[in-house]
């Protein structure tokens, strides 16, 4: 099982990972919206902003998301290690139900890109 830790820096290489992308993918991850990541077997909430291509994690909070950021995902945290080391490809993960994405639509059609 991943740790807390193992978590914060798969969001983090994730995040370097956008910042350097190109064309429609630098396009979609230039978003600014809020942003929450439940990791459902740690049971820990990493909130904070999509922004300038980066997320930007300003709190781990114990618990489900005390609010409802525009952009929630929610999985285990092995999911998302394997995720962001491409071990994981979302689409599967996400049609399997063992990944959860909830945002606007618009900001799903724009999310996409990323995926």
């Amino acid at each position: 099982m991943a740790t807390i830790e193992e978590c914060r820096a798969a969001l983090e290489k994730l995040s370097d990972t956008m910042q350097h992308a190109e064309g429609d993918v630098r396009a979609a991850a230039a978003l600014d919206r809020s942003v929450s990541c439940h990791i459902t077997d740690l049971d820990v909430t990493f909130a904070g902003r999509l922004r300038g291509g980066r997320i930007q994690v300003d709190d781990t909070l114990a618990g489900p998301p005390s609010h409802k950021a525009e952009i929630r995902l929610s999985m285990t945290g092995d999911d998302l290690v394997a995720l962001v080391d491409g071990e994981l490809h979302f689409a599967k993960a996400w049609g399997s139900g063992r990944v959860k994405l909830h945002a606007g639509v618009r900001d799903l059609l724009t999310l996409r890109k990323l995926l």
